[in-house]
């Protein structure tokens, strides 16, 4: 079962982490509990929560976020949105990540706007769906629209479609059985949209370490951010074009010494379902727990089975990034260890992200009625 897989992983983690480099290991379980040697899953994780107290985000950020944003104006947002996640999810387990894919792929084109929910009203406005990483790609449009549409009914114009996706991204994960925060909520909603953003800024599942580090320096997130918020892998599918490198052997090492010899039976197993599908069949980012939330991801890096080139490269032992105190395989390790390390990282990292707004401000925004279209064409 899983469990014995990941115990031995983790042997093999510990041995890593002795030949690793202590340092920035240490930094990263400096405020963690002795770590965890037992087999970890997504259910002895569920328990972690991470609370945040209302404490408003401004620093760096240049925005203005809180925490209990909509207790007076909307006091049932959250338990809303709550049930139309769990609803989503229930209906289809994926949806989870699909969610969650919503609001990275929002926070990195222009901040977190809702931009990515905007369609195209050609010739007029094209917006972000069309784009090349979310073209036939980015799924969940009709779950926030009606989840949009109760939070209309409870409370008209005041909860943005933004807030919605962030909300919504959290529930997600808790849904799957990782870690809760407490949103910070107030953004706005914008009135525009970057095509050229998105197919510049979002990562692509071919990105090397380096490309990788440099798309989250790019919207001001750190090396360790992008480790951490990489995890998100550890639910969610993708299509056979999406990993194609993989199996050719074209430009990512398989994991290393501890990924080469390990993983030649899974890139069997990719290259038997891609076969005749034209790249449309789909695979799953973690064969072992599809479906949880866990810290299996990173173990599953470890022994060379991370599905898309950009997941297999953090493994790689080639040391430091250049200009980063971050290890990207010492962070690797550290999260594969320690399930409640992993949690506390991407629950910080997540709401770094959701602090991300629009170089130069991004205008006033709005509070649209209908998450697909600005107000003034509703």
């Amino acid at each position: 079962m899983a469990c014995s897989t990941a115990t031995m992983a983790l042997q093999v983690v510990g041995l890593l982490l002795l030949a690793l480099t202590s340092s920035v290991a240490a930094s990263t379980v400096e405020s963690a509990p002795s770590v965890n040697k037992s087999c970890v899953t997504g259910s002895a994780g569920a328990a972690v929560s991470i609370g945040y107290g209302g404490a408003r985000a401004s620093a760096g950020a240049g925005v203005s976020l809180g925490a209990d944003v909509y207790r007076a104006a909307c006091p049932r947002a959250e338990d809303i949105v709550r049930a139309g996640v769990e609803r989503a999810v229930a209906a289809d387990p994926r949806m989870a990540a699909s969610l969650l894919r919503l609001h990275f792929h929002d926070c990195f084109v222009n901040g977190c706007d809702g931009s990515v929910l905007l369609d195209d009203k050609p010739p007029f406005f094209v917006g972000e769906k069309t784009a090349v990483p979310n073209a036939n790609s980015l799924r969940g449009f009709e779950v926030i629209d009606a989840i949009k549409a109760e939070l209309e009914r409870e409370c008209p114009v005041t909860v943005s479609c933004a807030d919605l996706l962030a909300i919504a991204a959290r529930d997600s994960v808790v849904v799957s059985g990782g870690p809760s925060w407490e949103v910070e909520a107030g953004r706005k909603d914008s009135r525009t949209a970057s095509l050229q953003g998105a197919n510049v800024n979002l990562p692509a599942p071919t990105s090397g370490v380096t490309t990788l580090v440099q798309k989250f320096r790019n919207v001001g997130l750190s090396a360790k951010d992008m480790v951490a918020l990489s995890g998100a892998h550890t639910i969610g599918k993708a299509r056979c074009t999406s990993f194609s490198a993989r199996l050719s052997g074209v430009g990512v090492s398989a994991g290393g010494a501890l990924g080469a010899s390990k993983d030649l039976t899974f890139l069997q197993s990719l290259q038997q379902l891609c076969s005749g599908s034209s790249g449309s069949a789909l695979a799953h980012l973690d064969l072992a727990t599809p479906a949880t939330f866990d810290n299996q991801y990173y173990i599953n890096l470890l022994s060379g089975d991370g599905l898309l080139p950009s997941d297999q490269a953090l493994a790689s032992p080639s040391g430091a990034v250049p200009g980063t105190d971050d290890d990207i395989a010492s962070l690797v390790a550290a999260y594969a260890f320690d399930a409640s390390v992993f949690f506390q990282d991407f629950a910080e990292s997540m709401l770094r992200m959701g602090r991300l707004k629009a170089p130069g401000g991004g205008g006033d925004g709005e509070v649209r009625m209908n998450c697909r279209v600005v107000n003034s064409s509703s």
